[in-house]
């Protein structure tokens, strides 16, 4: 039984309208990226406690923080960036969220990402530090223009920092984006480190965000491969069907509905049981 969830603010800024939507869906569980047009990180006391008595008014629960952790330029200053993971796991603790998603900043442009490798890897060993004491998990997600963004990169930054609190988080899409076939090029190379899979399909001619199962991601031959493996993870719908910048994306409820509508299609044709 494959359990779904999603970036619920990718339906709207008003956060129990995100609630009451998943809930329509048949969603129990959501990742927290952002509420009332403000970033999770950010939200004061106040709103957090609005957060959990609304998680618990509509029964659901937080695969994950969505957080920017590591989505700043490798060159950026780290000691407040450390502060602010340091909040991030508050905040994964207090809504009981299992997973902080991060990324392993962003590259200047022009520049060989392995030429800042030592850089970025001590940052992350950082990260992990983190994680390891507050006993939450990090996701790594493969996103553009940052160091891990190919297969490669991404195995060298679980397999370098060597913590059981850093896995990773598989983005189909930014694959694409990047020139990637993703199960082609990058499942049997990364599957051991997978912990989290974000649902998100694209096109390899021009980038473009589609639906699962309509763009290169290899997203049926993903699912499937995942099924034989045993994979018991999250499957977490972040569909950019409308707009996407740097540090998300926004469908809509009638568009984030298609996106979960795909991806269950999929699911009942191949027989995989999924709540």
């Amino acid at each position: 039984m494959w359990t779904l969830s999603g970036f619920a603010d990718e339906i709207s800024p008003d956060f129990e309208e995100q609630c009451r939507h998943l809930r329509q869906l048949g969603l129990r569980y959501l990742e927290l990226r952002s509420a009332w047009g403000t970033n999770v990180l950010d939200l004061d006391d106040t709103q957090l406690a609005e957060v959990r008595r609304l998680l618990a008014a509509y029964e659901l629960r937080v695969s994950s923080i969505g957080s920017p952790i590591g989505k700043i330029a490798v060159t950026d200053p780290m000691p407040l960036h450390l502060d602010r993971m340091r909040h991030a796991a508050e905040v994964a603790r207090l809504l009981r969220a299992p997973y902080v998603r991060i990324f392993s900043f962003f590259i200047p442009a022009g520049e060989d990402p392995d030429s800042h490798r030592d850089e970025v890897l001590a940052r992350m060993r950082q990260l992990a530090d983190i994680a390891e004491l507050a006993d939450v998990t990090l996701l790594h997600e493969n996103e553009k223009e940052i160091y891990g963004d190919i297969p490669r990169r991404c195995l060298d930054i679980v397999g370098s920092v060597g913590s059981p609190r850093l896995r990773l988080a598989w983005d189909a899409a930014n694959f694409v984006q990047v020139g990637v076939r993703p199960y082609s090029e990058g499942y049997h190379l990364l599957r051991p480190h997978l912990a989290y899979m974000q649902i998100k399909d694209a096109l390899l001619a021009d980038g473009e965000v589609v639906p699962s199962g309509l763009g290169d991601g290899e997203m049926v031959a993903t699912l499937r491969a995942l099924r034989e493996d045993g994979f018991d993870g999250f499957f977490s719908l972040e569909p950019h069907l409308s707009t996407t910048h740097a540090l998300g994306g926004f469908s809509g409820p009638e568009l984030f509905t298609q996106a979960w509508q795909a991806l269950t299609d999929i699911l009942t044709a191949e027989g995989i049981d999924h709540v």
